[in-house]
């Protein structure tokens, strides 16, 4: 079966599947059957489909990942060789800038909201959207049994706590892993509180790395965004924990990459860990 006609299976197995939009169209070019299929993944709710239809599923979501270019850690230069950087752990972390679902990390980090299940925003450009849509339905559903065994323990309204991470696995993504994490969310003036909620994101997914000996994470920018934590201070806060991580846990982990999109992180990511 080839990529197209992967494509077009998926987006009839999909609409059917969507009971209130089994009548869209499906679209007359390639792209426009891309979009439909992301928008019609983003709105399902948690599930697995038949085998025939998660086998084509796999088959399509490794060829588009692999189309995008999969990128291995060690093909990302550290900042001691991007940067002449003298941080005490230089050799260590990177910067990169680029889309995370392309990194063939240990674990790749996710801003997740505290119903762990994605976001259900068609074609939504938050980095949820991006994981879960290529990941595969099977991350979904992997959260909801996670939550759904939470629920039981803790209540029926339980929702998962700022900076408490969750491990999954990564299925279609080069990653093997994804690690969700709810960062705080700044809804007036940035407290004290907040950036120690903000601190402990990143701490507490370096202490599952470790506990689970994931040798290479790549955190995206937590909180920034709709999240409305500002970046420079969102940045100096990830540098200072990460750092003071490394120090405590110093041969723990192999690589640290801190994963930006906008050139307005890049920046301060570059001038944090500059050293100089």
């Amino acid at each position: 079966m080839t990529q197209d006609q992967r494509l077009n299976f998926l987006v009839r197995r999909f609409r059917e599947d969507a009971r209130d939009y089994q009548n869209i169209p499906t679209g007359e070019t390639a792209e426009e059957r891309r979009t439909i299929l992301r928008s019609l993944m983003n709105i399902r709710m948690p599930g697995m489909l038949d085998q025939e239809t998660m086998d084509i599923q796999d088959a399509y979501l490794l060829e588009r990942n692999a189309e995008k270019g999969i990128v291995s850690p060690s093909e990302i230069e550290t900042v001691a060789a991007s940067l002449g950087s003298s941080h005490p752990f230089a050799p260590v972390l990177s910067i990169w800038q680029g889309d995370i679902t392309r990194l063939a990390a240990d674990a790749i980090v996710n801003a997740a909201n505290s119903q762990m299940l994605g976001c259900f925003v068609p074609m939504h450009t938050c980095i949820d959207n991006c994981i879960h849509t290529y990941a595969g339905v099977q991350l979904r559903a992997e959260c909801h049994r996670q939550m759904r065994a939470l629920r039981r323990k803790y209540g029926a309204d339980y929702e998962q706590p700022t900076a408490v991470p969750m491990l999954t696995g990564g299925y279609n993504l080069p990653a093997k892993h994804v690690i969700h994490v709810v960062g705080p969310i700044v809804q007036g003036s940035l407290s004290p509180a907040l950036e120690a909620d903000l601190a402990s994101c990143y701490r507490n997914v370096l202490d599952l790395c470790r506990e689970h000996e994931l040798r290479t994470v790549a955190f995206c920018c937590i909180s920034t965004g709709v999240f409305r934590f500002p970046n420079d201070r969102a940045a100096e806060i990830a540098v200072e924990t990460v750092t003071r991580w490394l120090e405590q846990n110093n041969g723990q982990i192999d690589r640290v990459i801190f994963n930006v999109f906008k050139e307005e992180d890049l920046a301060l990511y570059g001038k944090l860990l500059c050293g100089r």
